[in-house]
């Protein structure tokens, strides 16, 4: 071959994405350079989370964020496509707002609950009433007719707004003990008077809608300063919105002094129906073996009080990031590596269920799953799911990560079997090797999980970088590994309560038709 046509071989070669034989020291050391050096994280966290915004599942955003990832990985030379597990109920959050008219005028702070019925187009104003704490369930029946016509307060009222963490530092010992005393106290009577009316937060809507009401109006806390949890509305007929805790605790507060606020809500969300669902399922193709498979795992689905950015639009890019980086650096791997996007997890796993329902001929073949949920914090701990052998392999393949990602990580093996919580678990309940990369808290719990406050802002990009890097040197190390890896799974504990081995979490069928 003369020297013209070795440089356009070596150009065309060097163009389809063909990488010459590399080392794992090679491999790996340029997943770390591209992963820190050149990262493009924070350009998909703005399209994701600002761009198209929370992703509720059957909505038209996260239509948009499915077919938006499908357009990316094709970009980046990856086939991917939108599989369809199940139609939803489709929702479209519009223009709301939610103002005090009396006693005097004050805007609220507030939003609709998900899925919530619209109001009439100049929206409803009515008296506000709370819902009092119940001895008897007869009491509650009793109460019930009065809400007709009424804007019902459904949530706990909460005597203080401040934190506790915020109380432990600043109170005296004695004020901090008396603080958690009366908080008990509050939390043991309202739940009480719940399970007495036989209501949970998940029903307690229903009754209202049923009876009349003008409104729901809840005020979910989620104990810290300015942030509260968006649900579901649960009502068919009339709005539900959440506001926040000051402005709930000043509408009990005039209650409880003889005066009776009024309010006026306009919310214009669109019922759109029933809609498809979809996974978006990204492949690059196994040379060596194709018919064995790992799998990067995140749900793309999210509530949709903030914008999804740390539940889990930092899951997602981190998936989306280790694929792009592992087609330009490990075009070819031996076993096709899977990057699953699951639908409606908020609502039980269907996405990632269905997944497990629709391809159980991939079941046997799965060498392992990396599922990535819990925040924007760098991963701190690995647990080996209950797999008996989940040491030799996932230890070899940790490894080769550099101790600068690992120093942190701490290791739990064999672990015991996730039954829920994330997607790897719909896994694990089938017997797959799948296993949480389950990250530091970065107040998760409090401040961005399920809240109004989830949003670009909170996410620590040099956390996720690590996350990247992790992810795909461990797909890489997963897929190189001349062995298959082990299923075995441990014998189950005895159960203290009922004297008998606990059982592996049982597979569940997903949800096909949310309405």
């Amino acid at each position: 071959m003369n020297f013209y046509l070795k440089v356009s071989f070596l150009s065309a070669a060097l163009s389809s994405g063909f990488i010459f034989s590399q080392t794992k020291d090679e491999v790996i050391k340029n997943i770390m350079k591209e992963s820190f050096d050149n990262s493009q994280l924070e350009n998909l966290a703005f399209s994701l989370t600002d761009s198209i915004g929370p992703r509720l599942v059957g909505s038209p955003k996260m239509q948009m964020a499915n077919n938006w990832a499908v357009s990316k990985f094709s970009k980046w030379g990856i086939e991917a496509k939108n599989e369809q597990w199940g139609t939803w109920k489709s929702w479209d959050r519009g223009t709301s707002s939610v103002e005090m008219v009396y006693p005097y005028i004050k805007s609220l702070e507030g939003m609709q609950l998900a899925w919530s019925p619209a109001t009439k187009k100049d929206g409803i104003t009515a008296e506000v009433i709370m819902m009092p704490e119940f001895a008897t369930k007869a009491d509650f029946e009793k109460w019930l007719p009065s809400v007709k016509g009424k804007l019902v307060m459904v949530s706990q009222y909460q005597w203080t707004g401040r934190p506790e963490a915020n109380w432990k530092e600043f109170a005296t010992p004695e004020l901090f003990e008396k603080y958690q005393k009366q908080s008990d106290a509050a939390n043991e009577k309202w739940n009480k008077s719940l399970q007495t009316i036989g209501l949970t937060w998940r029903t307690l809507n229903k009754p209202f809608d049923k009876a009349g009401a003008a409104g729901i109006i809840w005020s979910n806390w989620s104990k810290g300063f300015g942030v509260n949890k968006v649900f579901m509305a649960g009502t068919e007929k009339i709005p539900a919105v959440d506001i926040s805790l000051e402005a709930y605790g000043q509408l009990y507060r005039f209650i409880k002094h003889g005066i009776t606020p009024k309010l006026k809500i306009i919310a214009n969300s669109k019922d759109l129906g029933m809609a498809p669902t979809f996974n978006t399922i990204a492949t690059i193709k196994g040379t060596e073996k194709p018919d064995e498979y790992v799998i990067l795992s995140a749900h793309f689905d999210s509530w949709d009080g903030g914008t999804g950015a740390t539940d889990n639009g930092t899951g997602t890019i981190t998936m989306m990031e280790a694929a792009r980086i592992l087609k330009k650096y490990y075009p070819n791997p031996k076993r096709t590596i899977v990057i699953g996007l699951w639908g409606s997890e908020e609502q039980g796993l269907n996405g990632s269920r269905a997944y497990v329902s629709d391809h159980k001929d991939q079941l046997p073949k799965i060498q392992a799953v990396f599922n990535q949920d819990n925040g924007t914090g760098r991963v701190v701990n690995i647990g080996g799911q209950g797999f008996v052998n989940s040491y030799n392999y996932i230890g070899k393949w940790l490894s080769a990560v550099p101790k600068s990602i690992t120093k942190e990580i701490k290791t739990d093996f064999p672990g015991y079997p996730g039954g829920g919580g994330s997607d790897h678990a719909s896994f694990v309940e089938a017997g797959v090797p799948a296993f949480s990369l389950s990250s530091n808290s970065w107040d998760y719990g409090r401040y961005t999980w399920h809240t109004t406050r989830d949003t670009y802002d909170k996410i620590v990009f040099d956390e996720v970088k690590n996350n990247v890097a992790l992810t795909a040197i461990l797909a890489y190390m997963a897929s190189e590994d001349p062995e298959k890896t082990s299923a075995e799974r441990i014998v189950m504990p005895i159960n203290s309560q009922t004297g008998k081995p606990a059982e592996w979490p049982s597979i569940q069928e997903p949800i096909r038709k949310g309405e």
